[in-house]
């Protein structure tokens, strides 16, 4: 495998642009693209179009996605529909997610998902330095497996257990991969490394993880099968393509 795209949803936090550049540009070995997820009622949409556009001008690999409105779920799906569809981008080998507060600290990271990805196609993740091998709070994903999941994430959730889903699918599936000496650093306030700002109190609601839950566990129990199948069948056919 030698592309990767990582979808970042975002929402009023346009700074994170410049930020997870810098970030790519001190750690990324390969021509690895960042692509933006944001919602157009985002009343800092035209900031992230600078700021993209900015670094666009300088030849940076980066890239705005919008939707009217929505969840960071459904901007994640959205955005990874069109790295599969649209003729007017190419399709990477590999889709990935961070959020806006990740950012990638060991050199060529980039490299080593690609590298684990092809002798496991799958899931695979760094350490984010706060749950470590315990989720996946950012990943990159086959291209192959994401088409035949049909999504990143499951449309049910809006925010949370989308890596409780990684987590359970990869390893049902045996298609995990964990990289422990690979940091992908996750900014939470709850590792004291970031204020509790607007975004992050709306998300870490306790009514919003009960909804989320309650909806993950309602999805995996009707669809484990189906989709351990699919990415089974999906790795099988990217291993021997």
């Amino acid at each position: 495998m030698d592309s990767l795209t990582v979808v970042v949803p975002s929402r009023s936090r346009p700074h994170t642009v410049a930020q997870l550049a810098d970030a790519f540009r001190d750690t990324c070995t390969e021509r690895t693209w960042l692509l933006f997820a944001v919602d157009e009622d985002d009343p800092t949409f035209d900031a992230y179009v600078e700021s993209a556009g900015a670094l666009l001008s300088t030849g940076f690999h980066v890239a705005l996605h919008h939707q009217t409105s929505g969840t960071m779920v459904s901007a994640l799906n959205g955005a990874a529909r069109l790295l599969l569809e649209s003729s007017a981008v190419v399709t990477p080998d590999a889709i990935g997610f961070m959020g806006d507060d990740h950012r990638p600290r060991t050199k060529g990271w980039d490299r080593a998902y690609l590298d684990a990805l092809t002798a496991l196609p799958g899931i695979v993740y760094g350490n984010d330095l706060l749950q470590g091998a315990n989720l996946p709070t950012q990943c990159a994903i086959a291209t192959d497996v994401v088409r035949a999941l049909g999504h990143m994430a499951p449309a049910e959730l809006t925010h949370l257990y989308v890596d409780n889903y990684w987590r359970d699918l990869g390893a049902a599936a045996g298609m995990l991969s964990y990289l422990p000496d690979v940091v992908v650093e996750h900014l939470h306030p709850m590792a004291g490394k970031a204020e509790w700002d607007d975004g992050h109190r709306r998300v870490n609601q306790h009514s919003l993880y009960e909804q989320d839950r309650q909806a993950y566990a309602a999805y995996w129990a009707r669809n484990r099968d189906r989709d351990v199948l699919a990415v089974r069948q999906a790795r099988t056919g990217v291993a021997h393509g």
